[in-house]
């Protein structure tokens, strides 16, 4: 500013022609003639720096634009700029919605986000649910983390949803988290959409146990309905990282805060429910809310239980109410979950047979006879014990 009003103090002396003064002062005779100008017109504040942006802007988005996404930013705090144009799109087709980059300079603006801090992850060697392809192949079951509602309730949301299509087939707040409880909630979401074909969930009860092939009585049920029964490796929650990443968007969605009562919170539950299944776009169906990918299964849930069966030269053995059978003279313990229940012995090799439940493995039985005693008084006897690997 200085230069310029030293620029402007020597032309108004007129010493030296203007081009002289450029030379001089190293700007051309372009930028001389405009400084002149603007002095001119505008006294000393025209030599001030002017911004360079333009006038009028043909593509800048429109006053009731920007009102309609700030308005739906109000709505859904937590979704990002590509939700809330998909969802814009889908409540508002008439109009043209920006670009989900310039949607996100606009909250920015606003001050309605705040930058992610990014984090350093490891690459993903697998795809775990890459067997998801369709709806109803696979579901998966967990508890979302425990909260306190504000009276002090304890609350634990049982969650179930379709991996191809991601929708919310249960949300719902149980007692206690065990086999008494949770049945009935996967009877009525079997009874409203349909069996599926694999079923996948944690290692905790009451989805496993410490059992043989760590069935539960909750598992044994989805296998006599036909269910695969999937289960991910102790300590390793990515296995099913879109429902745990599910989980992130309900509590953020549902229990920050808490509600009053239990009562209010599963009401809370069953909005937010409507909202993800019919509303909010997700990205990874091209922005599509997960009811319209959806159907369900038409594998119905039957009145009857269907029996299992085997095959012809298998030995079906039916597992008392101890959890034990009895073969060839001896009792063998299976399982206390598998009572009532027929298991089928399998000739695998002389003197070991594969004991199933339905298609699970549940161990090999050895009748391969020990010799006890000494030369003299020497007899064959053996104790058949379920052994989790096969001894041949």
């Amino acid at each position: 500013m200085d230069e310029r009003m030293k620029f402007i103090g020597e032309w108004l002396r007129h010493d030296e022609s203007i081009a002289l003064l450029c030379r001089r002062y190293g700007i051309s005779r372009k930028t001389g003639y405009k400084l002149v100008a603007r002095y001119q017109l505008a006294g000393v504040d025209g030599l001030t720096d002017r911004s360079r942006a333009p006038h009028h802007q043909p593509l800048a988005v429109a006053e009731e634009i920007e009102a309609a996404i700030v308005q739906a930013r109000g709505r859904h705090p937590r979704w990002g700029p590509r939700k809330l144009r998909a969802w814009l799109q889908q409540q508002q087709a008439q109009h043209r919605w920006p670009a989900p980059s310039t949607i996100g300079e606009l909250l920015h603006r606003q001050g309605l986000s705040v930058p992610r801090r990014r984090r350093l992850r490891s690459p993903r060697a697998t795809e775990p649910l890459a067997a998801a392809l369709g709806p109803n192949d696979v579901w998966s079951a967990d508890f979302k983390g425990w909260f306190r509602t504000r009276d002090q309730q304890r609350c634990t949301p049982l969650t179930i949803t379709d991996n191809a299509s991601r929708f919310l087939l249960r949300c719902q707040a149980v007692a206690e988290p065990d086999e008494g409880h949770v049945r009935p909630l996967f009877e009525a979401t079997f009874r409203e959409y349909g069996v599926p074909t694999a079923m996948r969930t944690d290692n905790g009860p009451p989805f496993a146990s410490v059992a043989v092939a760590g069935l539960s009585r909750l598992a044994v049920w989805w296998i006599k309905l036909g269910i695969r029964v999937e289960r991910i490796r102790p300590g390793h929650p990515e296995e099913n990282g879109r429902h745990e990443r599910f989980h992130l968007t309900l509590d953020q969605e549902t229990a920050q805060p808490p509600q009053a009562t239990g009562r209010a919170q599963q009401r809370c539950f069953d909005r937010f429910r409507r909202l993800y299944n019919e509303e909010r776009p997700h990205e990874a169906l091209g922005q599509r809310p997960p009811a319209s990918v959806y159907a369900p299964s038409p594998r119905s849930y039957p009145d009857r239980l269907p029996e299992l069966h085997y095959a012809a030269d298998s030995v079906v053995r039916r597992v008392r109410y101890n959890g034990d059978i009895k073969w060839q003279g001896h009792t063998v313990y299976v399982s206390h979950c598998l009572a009532g229940e027929p298991v089928g012995l399998e000739a695998h090799a002389e003197h070991c047979w594969r004991v199933c439940f339905g298609p699970v493995t549940l161990g090999w039985l050895s009748t391969r006879p020990a010799h006890h005693g000494t030369a003299a008084r020497r007899r064959d006897t053996f104790t058949p014990v379920l052994l989790p690997m096969c001894p041949v």
